[in-house]
């Protein structure tokens, strides 16, 4: 598996399986099937209700933990830092381990430079190899990296090629901060899987829309967690690594990028009322 490298030395896979609104129920399946494809780094939170199904299918693998990248995130309802540091144990309890691999704030809300101090306490303690933020935009950022002690390794926010976080991104380099993706498909709004650049560029290569897609992402070293519950797109989001975008691909990708959310714009004050009522 390709990895990057973060800004403390920890090597991450660069692919990885998300459970973002996969049920509780669900989850422990898909990703034993994840696992199975040969998926090592799972990206879960404490919001999705389902770090418990990972842990399980971890466990029940047999493959050894030092073999797995577990990311998940604190919810704004454990913000500040006396509820964060509670938090990461119970979190550490759900997924049946040691020690998260990468712990992030998950929504730039409520006492989040509370929360950041809780995880730093960890992450000295060694609960937590790396830590970092979700969501974080160029202001709120900026302003957070400023004045933390250990700086975000991973940022991750909404980024496909409609969206491509191209400011973000070079904000970040200030602080080897990596970029992750959510929602790397868009969740197929704009027509995704039938966009023609992507479908020519396709089948110049002899793949999907959904594999050159990700493939500009991997080739801008953005991390991805692309997310199916069927195991043969699962296969496919993984097979990505045997072929290479030419520049002329990539810049007619690049021609894509509208620089704004399609998915959640957190400047729109209905969407930030809405996260700020999300509850566990």
């Amino acid at each position: 598996m390709q990895t990057i490298k973060l800004n403390n030395g920890v090597e991450m896979p660069q692919l990885g399986y998300g459970v973002f609104q996969v049920s509780p129920e669900e989850c422990e399946r898909s990703v034993s099937e994840a696992i199975q494809v040969g998926y090592r780094s799972i990206d879960t939170a404490q919001i999705y209700q389902n770090e418990e199904g990972v842990g399980h299918a971890i466990h029940k693998s047999g493959i050894s933990r030092s073999e797995f990248f577990i990311t998940t995130k604190v919810w704004i309802s454990n913000a500040g830092y006396e509820r964060a540091l509670a938090s990461i144990d119970e979190s550490l309890r759900r997924l049946q381990t040691d020690y998260i691999d990468l712990l992030l704030v998950h929504q730039p809300f409520g006492d989040y430079y509370g929360t950041y101090r809780a995880m730093e306490e960890a992450y000295r303690a060694g609960k937590l190899r790396a830590i970092g933020v979700s969501n974080f935009l160029v202001d709120r950022f900026l302003d957070l990296a400023h004045f933390v002690e250990i700086p975000p390794a991973v940022n991750q926010v909404e980024t496909h090629v409609f969206t491509q976080q191209q400011e973000l991104q070079q904000v970040m380099q200030e602080t080897d901060t990596k970029l992750m993706s959510w929602g790397p498909f868009a969740e197929g709004k704009n027509d995704y899987f039938h966009t023609p650049t992507l479908v020519a560029i396709g089948e110049k290569h002899g793949r999907s829309a959904a594999q050159v897609a990700l493939r500009y992402l991997l080739q801008k070293g953005i991390i991805l967690i692309p997310k199916s519950v069927r195991r043969e797109r699962m296969a496919q989001n993984f097979d990505i690594f045997d072929f290479a975008l030419d520049a002329e691909d990539m810049e007619r990708i690049k021609e894509l990028d509208t620089k704004k959310p399609l998915i959640a714009d957190h400047r729109n004050p209905e969407f930030v009322r809405f996260i700020l009522g999300v509850t566990l």
